[in-house]
C-alpha cells in the first residue's frame, strides 16, 4: 500500500520532465592528519598514514535559467542528512527540486561529520589502541521514533497526530528511514567545521544564499562570523538563536538580509525532549529585534501568525510543503535578489 500511495503522489505532483544545465557533487575543505588504526585483514599489524577529515560533501543541480538567481545552500539537522531536501516521505516533489524548478541553483550539503561528508574517526581508534579512556568517547546521538514524534512537534505525545497536522503522518515510517547517528560529537564543543565549509562554499560559489534546519539552522549566521564573503542572505528555520553578540558581530549579521522561519504548535507538546519551542522562538524575536535595531533586514516569518495552521518542524516536508517553499521564495526575491 505504501509503494502504491508513493507512485500516486509522484504522480499528481510530477509537472513533467526536469530540464538541467549541470548536475554533480565535490567536496568542500577538509585537512590531513596523520592516525595508526588496526590493520586490514587477520591478524594484520597497525598502520600508520594520513586520512582526510573535516570534508563536508555538496551535491548540486543548476537549472537552465540558473544564472538568474543566487545559489541556495540547504543544510540538514540533526539526526539527518541532506536527504531532508529531497523527496518527502509520501513522494512529493521536496524543496531541492521545487528550488531548481524553479529556476534557482541548489546546493546540497551533508554536514561536517555526517552522511556523506563522514566523520574523524580518531577519538574512537585512540581508545580501541589504549591512548585514550572510554569515558572520552564523543557522544553519537540516534534519535529515537519517540523522541522525532514529540521534537518535530507531529502531535501533544507520541502516538497521538495534532487534528491538523500537515506532517504526512500515513508516511511517518518513511521520515524514520531517514534520520542516521549525528556524530558532530566528533567535532569537539562547536560544530565549527561545517561553519568554515558554509562560509567557503558561499565563497566558492561567488555568493549563494544558506539555509539551515534545526540542527544547523543558525549555521548560516555562525558561517556568516567567520567569513561573511560569499553570503547573500541568511534563512534559518526552526532553531534556538544565538542572542548575546557584540555589537561588531551584529554589525557584520545585519548587513546580511535574515529571514526565520517557524511552524504551527510550539508550545503544545508534552515531554519534548531536547528541544523547548516556545523559548526558541523567544530567542529568535530577540535575534531578529537586534538586527533590526543594528539596521539589518530581518523577517521572523511565524505560519500560524499568517494563517497557515499546523506545520510540524519538518514543514519542508509538510503537505503545503510547497506553499511554504513559495514564500521563502517569494523572501528571496523581494529582500536578496533585488540587492543583486
Amino acid at each position: 500500500m505504501l509503494v502504491a500511495s508513493v507512485a500516486a503522489a509522484q504522480t499528481k505532483n510530477s509537472p513533467g520532465p526536469l530540464t538541467l544545465k549541470e548536475q554533480g557533487s565535490f567536496f568542500v575543505g577538509g585537512e590531513s592528519k596523520t592516525v595508526t588504526q588496526p590493520g586490514f585483514g587477520p591478524n594484520a599489524p597497525p598502520t600508520s598514514g594520513e586520512v582526510t577529515v573535516n570534508q563536508m560533501y555538496v551535491q548540486y543541480q543548476v537549472p537552465m535559467k540558473g544564472g538568474q538567481h543566487l545559489p541556495v545552500v540547504m543544510v540538514h539537522g540533526c539526526c539527518l542528512s541532506s536527504k531532508t531536501w529531497e523527496t518527502t516521505p509520501d513522494g512529493r516533489m521536496g524543496w531541492s527540486e521545487y528550488f531548481v524548478r524553479k529556476d534557482r541553483p541548489v546546493y546540497l550539503a551533508d554536514q561536517v561529520s555526517r552522511a556523506r561528508s563522514g566523520f574523524d574517526a580518531t577519538a574512537f581508534l585512540d581508545i580501541r589502541q589504549g591512548k585514550a579512556k572510554p569515558e572520552s568517547m564523543p557522544v553519537i546521538i540516534d534519535a529515537t521514533h519517540q523522541v522525532a514524534w514529540t521534537v518535530f512537534r507531529f502531535g501533544p505525545k507520541y502516538g497521538e497526530a495534532f487534528p491538523d497536522e500537515q506532517f504526512p503522518m500515513q508516511s511517518i515510517d518513511e521520515l524514520y528511514k531517514q534520520m542516521i547517528p549525528d556524530l558532530n560529537g566528533t567535532l569537539g564543543p562547536q560544530p565549527t567545521a561545517t561553519w568554515t565549509q558554509m562560509s567557503a562554499l558561499a565563497v566558492k560559489l561567488n555568493g549563494a544564499i544558506l539555509m539551515g534546519h534545526s540542527e544547523s539552522g543558525f549555521f548560516p549566521e555562525q558561517a556568516a562570523l567567520i567569513n561573511p564573503a560569499g553570503i547573500r542572505g541568511n534563512i534559518s528555520i526552526e532553531m534556538p538563536c544565538v542572542t548575546n553578540f557584540s555589537a561588531a558581530q551584529l554589525a557584520t549579521l545585519a548587513k546580511i538580509p535574515t529571514l526565520v522561519m517557524f511552524g504551527d504548535h510550539l508550545g503544545d507538546v508534552q515531554g519534548g525532549g531536547p528541544a523547548n519551542w516556545a523559548q526558541s522562538f523567544a530567542s529568535c524575536n530577540t535575534f531578529v529585534d537586534q538586527l533590526k535595531k543594528a539596521g539589518g533586514d530581518a523577517e521572523m516569518m511565524h505560519l500560524p501568525a499568517m494563517g497557515i495552521k499546523g506545520n510540524s518542524h519538518m514543514l519542508m516536508q509538510d503537505k503545503n510543503s510547497d506553499q511554504l517553499a513559495d514564500l521563502v521564495i517569494a523572501w528571496i526575491d523581494e529582500h536578496v535578489e533585488r540587492k543583486k
